[in-house]
């Protein structure tokens, strides 16, 4: 670390979470910050991929869904993942950003 290092200090009540929960929320923090800072295009764009599995899979693990998924045949958090995808591709549309499918 630099000189001038400066940190950021995150507090999060975990009170209603379980450990592989805690794990996962330390995890997407690492990830988001290495994919903030890195200059190198492969990590990147891996970092990006991953960082977006591991909040899919934070969706997938959210106490709501497992509540609801006990007493449902509604698959909650697949529908919430799809949402959530569908919302992003319409701000990509409508952004008018250009797409570069490697």
């Amino acid at each position: 670390m630099s000189k001038n290092c400066q940190k950021l200090s995150l507090e999060i009540n975990v009170t209603e979470l379980n450990s592989a929960q805690v794990r996962l929320i330390k995890k997407i923090n690492f990830m988001l910050n290495n994919m903030m800072i890195t200059e190198d295009e492969a990590d990147y764009f891996d970092s990006s991929s991953e960082l977006l599995k591991l909040v899919a899979q934070s969706v997938k693990d959210s106490n709501f869904s497992k509540f609801w998924a006990e007493d449902s045949k509604i698959p909650y958090a697949d529908q919430a993942l799809e949402f959530g995808f569908d919302s992003v591709n319409e701000e990509l549309a409508a952004a008018n950003l250009v797409s570069h499918d490697n």
